[in-house]
């Protein structure tokens, strides 16, 4: 969370309790789950790969230790896990979703933390379970599952957030084109303080070099 005077928190994201082979192992458990997902749509192809790498870039950005950067590169494998449980026939619609849709893609997050609970070092109020329920709050309180607001939001989520709006505004969707990378910069910053915690977008604009670099270098990869 950050004080009164925008100062962040550093032991806002929980240090995980586990020896370092341990942790090495899942790790690269949440990398093989996340291929599970992004292979469900061919639209996110290397969606949650570019979400993990860039919410670390950000979590080192903003002060976090290497340990707690790693954390929120796992969380961010995992945040779209709990799409296992939404129908191909709405993930992949073509064209705008109804209102019945719309809610069941908004469960998501909840059943994503559901599917993690078990891990217990992946607990407490800033563990990666909760850093999957509430990537898709809002700064405002207008997002979802619980419409939390400001710093009631896990500092994982929000960093998240911002990673996770960045990578998908690049891809081509169903239903529009993907952005250049400077017209998403533009809207990450055009909607700072309202969908997104200004303090994480001034450490992606801070950091924008090396982003931009990375999601190049991703895209080139997937073109070869």
């Amino acid at each position: 969370m950050a004080t009164n005077d925008g100062r962040l928190v550093l032991d806002d994201i929980c240090e995980f309790q586990i020896i370092d082979a341990v942790q090495m192992t899942v790790h690269q458990f949440a990398e093989s789950l996340s291929n599970v997902i992004d292979a469900k749509d061919h639209c996110t192809r290397s969606h949650s790969e570019e979400v993990a790498v860039v919410s670390q870039c950000l979590g080192i950005k903003l002060g976090l230790s290497s340990r707690q950067a790693d954390i929120l590169h796992v969380a961010g494998h995992l945040h779209d896990i709990g799409k296992i449980g939404v129908p191909d026939a709405i993930l992949k619609k073509r064209g705008p979703l109804t209102r019945s849709e719309f809610k069941i893609i908004q469960r998501h997050p909840v059943i994503g933390a559901e599917i993690i609970a078990p891990v217990t070092s992946f607990a407490g109020n800033n563990g990666i379970v909760k850093m999957i329920l509430h990537h898709h709050e809002r700064f405002d309180g207008g997002g979802y599952p619980h419409g939390l607001s400001g710093h009631d939001i896990p500092l994982g989520a929000r960093i998240i957030c911002v990673a996770d709006s960045l990578s998908a505004m690049l891809q081509n969707r169903p239903y529009r084109k993907a952005m250049t990378f400077d017209e998403a910069a533009r809207e990450l910053e055009r909607n700072a303080g309202t969908q997104f915690d200004p303090l994480v977008v001034a450490a992606f604009l801070e950091a924008r070099d090396s982003i931009r670099g990375y999601l190049q270098s991703m895209r080139e990869v997937g073109a070869a």
